[in-house]
């Protein structure tokens, strides 16, 4: 019993330890949020603040415009994570459960699509984008953001659509339900957890991408969050309290999307393992 213990002391002050150092940046964000140039440079790098200097929060929505970032990231991620999540669920159950003339090579061409980097795909994308008229428009982001997220998208979706019995669908059919009613009704309930997967990872490439953003949008008006805390960084001084404010707005979305997605995607890791 002593040597079971000591191991449980021993696991338990190691996964402390761990989750100290997965906190820790978060910590040290805040903190260096709260402080001036002064105070930075002068050593007190991980420390409390010495005055809590509130007023970066102020100056970066104020006087950087934060607010009007964070709103256009707001209107091209939620835009993306809904198309992608429509467009996925519908072609996974087209190609799972139709049959129909060339669908095995249309699920390879869009299971291809996660070979493509997002990024080695720009030039050509601008220059669509560019002949349509969409530069400096929240679809020149929205439109690339969902087509290079729908590929993982469907691989996700076709392996839960794979898995749930045929028979459901069968029963549904026999009571008088239609194609639609069944993918509504029957379909798309059972898909949550696989939802939640894709929501998170459609966010985290369309929060945090930044050459796209650069790239397609020159007016102040249309900026991301990511591309208007790289805007704050001034020509010759820079006050960085302001741009920690920023990161701050920037990071905290993500862990709360996560906090309340976390249940989902671990059913979704949890279904994955058992059908496997």
């Amino acid at each position: 019993m002593k040597k079971i213990n000591l191991s449980r002391a021993v696991i338990q002050a190691c996964l402390i330890f761990w989750a100290a150092l997965q906190i820790f940046p978060l910590y040290w964000l805040l903190t260096f949020s709260l402080k001036d140039n002064t105070e930075i440079f002068q050593g007190n790098m991980v420390g409390l603040p010495s005055v809590w200097r509130f007023e970066n929060y102020t100056h970066a929505f104020m006087g950087g415009n934060v607010g009007r970032y964070l709103a256009n990231s707001i209107i091209v991620t939620a835009a993306t994570i809904l198309i992608v999540c429509i467009a996925s669920l519908m072609a996974s159950y087209a190609l799972i459960r139709m049959k129909w003339k060339l669908q095995r090579t249309f699920q390879l061409i869009f299971i291809m699509g996660i070979t493509i980097p997002i990024h080695a795909a720009l030039l050509p994308v601008f220059i669509m984008m560019r002949q349509v008229h969409l530069i400096n428009t929240y679809w020149c982001l929205i439109i690339p953001y969902s087509a290079f997220a729908v590929p993982m998208a469907i691989m996700i979706s076709s392996g839960f659509i794979s898995s749930i019995p045929v028979e459901l669908e069968e029963a549904a059919c026999i009571d008088g339900c239609n194609i639609y009613k069944i993918f509504i009704q029957i379909i798309l309930p059972l898909m949550k957890p696989s939802l939640a997967t894709i929501a998170i990872f459609t966010f985290l490439q369309s929060w945090n991408e930044l050459m796209f953003a650069v790239v397609f949008i020159s007016k102040p008006a249309y900026r991301t969050l990511t591309v208007g805390i790289q805007s704050l960084v001034g020509q010759y001084t820079t006050d960085w309290g302001p741009i920690g404010a920023g990161l701050v707005v920037a990071t905290f979305p993500i862990i709360i999307i996560y906090v309340i997605l976390s249940r989902q995607v671990q059913q979704s890791l949890i279904a994955g393992s058992v059908k496997g």
